[in-house]
């Protein structure tokens, strides 16, 4: 491991006074289970890491007014097993039970997963999906953004070097809403997914369309939803030929990266393929986070 200071600040306010002070050359650690191997690997080279874990404040799960508030350092294991997070939004707590192992999870946190921006991990995609925002924490004050627009590219965040986030909200889905997110793995069953798609899908007394949400992960720089799109079928039924479209719109607007897990022409098939399959299984009465 290359050398570097290590600080522990106490307080939100004294962790960007730190960040701001070595100007974009520290890094915030959570868990860790990501940054220590890109230091490890010589793929970064912080001169400093400012630990969170002595935040008082960062570890809370609470539900505040229809809106479930998670610490930025709730590991994911205790979004998995939280009986608040699995009696509001259960579909978070499936999807977090599909990162890596139960050591990744223990270590892994909400905040730290989100701010590492990897393209190919599940909680983000059902995040965006959930219409979920962030809390950020800079010298200049606090400020909320979408979790859509905290994700900028692979790896990349619009987190200014000062900013960290404090806390991650999700909004509690309306009353019959089912919600359905599907990760698909190419090799282990502890791999990153080569696709992973969120869905959620709420009609009316007619069978029709009152809402319709759908993120896509892990084949581009960013979950993709096409609000447009989404706003199109509502008052419809969701026949056979309106899934083969919004499969087939979905599809059609990503520019997919290849990597270990697929090809870009294969992952773009697969985005068809899995649109449908979480369109079906919402629409079935199914609802839940598992892999294929």
């Amino acid at each position: 491991m290359p050398d570097f200071d290590l600080h522990a600040p106490r307080s939100l306010r004294e962790a960007s006074q730190l960040l701001a002070e070595y100007a974009g050359e520290a890094r915030p650690i959570a868990g860790g289970t990501a940054l220590v191997l890109m230091i490890r690997q010589g793929l970064l080279r912080p001169r400093a890491l400012v630990r969170l874990d002595r935040v008082p404040g960062l570890d809370s799960v609470q539900l505040d007014n229809g809106l479930l508030r998670l610490g930025a350092m709730v590991p994911l294991h205790t979004i998995v097993h939280s009986p608040l997070v699995r009696a509001t939004i259960p579909l978070l707590a499936q999807t977090c039970n599909l990162v890596g192992n139960v050591r990744v999870r223990n270590a892994a946190t909400i905040g730290g997963n989100l701010c590492e921006a990897d393209y190919a991990s599940d909680p983000p995609t059902v995040l965006v999906a959930l219409d979920a925002r962030v809390r950020v924490h800079g010298r200049a004050g606090e400020r909320e953004l979408a979790v859509a627009e905290l994700i900028q590219d692979f790896y990349e965040t619009s987190l200014a070097p000062d900013e960290l986030v404090s806390e991650v909200h999700v909004p509690v889905p309306a009353s019959g809403m089912r919600g359905v997110y599907l990760k698909f793995v190419t090799r282990s069953a502890e791999d990153r997914p080569c696709v992973g798609v969120a869905t959620l899908v709420r009609l009316d007394a007619d069978g029709r369309v009152d809402e319709l949400r759908v993120a896509v992960g892990a084949v581009a720089g960013q979950p993709l939803r096409l609000p447009a799109v989404e706003r199109e079928v509502r008052g419809s039924r969701l026949s056979a030929e309106v899934l083969e479209a919004l499969a087939q719109q979905y599809a059609a607007a990503v520019e997919p990266v290849a990597d270990a897990r697929g090809s870009a022409a294969y992952r773009r098939q697969m985005i068809a393929v899995f649109v449908r399959r979480a369109l079906r299984a919402a629409l079935a009465g199914t609802t839940g986070a598992w892999q294929v």
